[in-house]
């Protein structure tokens, strides 16, 4: 499983928004520039997350955009399935498969235990965890 540039800016977006929106709402470019990311594929991104109802958008010349929810509450898994997908290793453990070999194939467990292993991961660790560590704090997240 590789995750793409969309999935990680995702995360960095939001990280950057928990970050800088405490005065005032955050602006796609004033984000761009401190990311270094485009403003154009930014705006791509914060769309999804926007149309998901994980920001809010506050229009007008001070506009920009706001977590909908306190950082604990997003964890890393659903900004990555928001923008990525399913999380699946391999195409026979998606929910969707329609693998013939799904009951008889002697790495259909591996497979399982490796997606297991990835999802517990990202959907335990939330946003506030990645701008601890981000600070140098460290988080437990077992």
């Amino acid at each position: 499983m590789k995750i793409s540039t969309r999935g990680r800016y995702a995360l960095r977006l939001m990280i950057d928004i928990a970050q800088n929106s405490t005065e005032k709402p955050v602006s796609i470019k004033e984000a761009a520039k401190r990311q270094g990311i485009s403003v154009k594929y930014l705006e791509q991104i914060i769309s999804v997350l926007n149309n998901a109802g994980y920001v809010q958008s506050i229009r007008g010349p001070q506009g920009g955009y706001l977590l909908s929810r306190k950082p604990e509450e997003y964890t890393a898994g659903m900004v990555l399935r928001l923008t990525e997908g399913p999380l699946s290793t391999v195409a026979c453990t998606s929910e969707d498969s329609s693998c013939e070999r799904i009951g008889n194939c002697p790495t259909s467990i591996l497979w399982r235990k490796l997606d297991e292993a990835v999802n517990g991961v990202v959907d335990n660790i939330t946003l506030a965890d990645l701008i601890k560590w981000q600070s140098g704090n460290e988080v437990n997240y077992e």
